[in-house]
């Protein structure tokens, strides 16, 4: 199914300010950000693209899964080139299970490039990744139709800084509180 026909899961893909605070409405228990890995590694192809950064050169890389009622919904992963940990996005260093919206809303010096919805490929590295890390951390599989992220680039005093967000079917057909109601069952 194309992304023309899943409406709601569009409305996701789309939707403009914090994801994190959206997420936050869906539960009863609570939003959290249980963080897989943050670690200094090469960009990939896609993120030096975004960030319009050279071949080589150092990047911080945080992976992480948003879970809603302690179920996973979201694989996120944001990348940086490490000169600007010295600088403007130093506080990513000190996030920890903090949500990065926490950085990215509370400044009016950030600014958001356009969303830009993208379906991975099934076999594609960043997709086989986020299965690992899926894995490790749920202890079950990622679903075979977590294939829809969307991607922007946030900008503060001329630092960039790359958001990958992955979603998880369940979203489809979610508007804050019905999950809520589904889960209690």
């Amino acid at each position: 199914m194309g992304i023309a026909s899943r409406a709601s899961l569009r409305d996701w893909l789309r939707a403009p300010g914090s994801l994190s605070r959206r997420l936050a409405r869906l539960g009863q228990q609570g939003f959290e950000v249980q963080v897989l890995s943050q670690r200094i590694a090469p960009l990939r192809q896609l993120e030096r693209r975004a960030l319009g950064l050279p071949r080589r050169g150092l990047t911080l890389v945080r992976e992480v899964i948003l879970r809603v009622d302690g179920r996973p919904l979201i694989w996120a992963r944001s990348a940086l080139h490490q000169v600007a940990l010295a600088g403007p996005w130093r506080a990513l260093k000190g996030l920890g299970h903090r949500p990065l919206a926490d950085l990215l809303y509370h400044d009016k010096r950030v600014r958001r490039s356009e969303l830009q919805p993208r379906r991975l490929s099934r076999s594609g590295h960043t997709r086989r990744h986020m299965q690992r890390q899926w894995l490790v951390a749920t202890g079950t599989q990622a679903s075979s139709q977590m294939l829809w992220s969307r991607n922007s680039v946030f900008s503060r005093c001329g630092a960039e800084l790359r958001v990958m967000e992955l979603f998880a079917p369940e979203l489809e057909g979610q508007r804050p509180g019905s999950l809520r109601r589904r889960m209690r069952r």
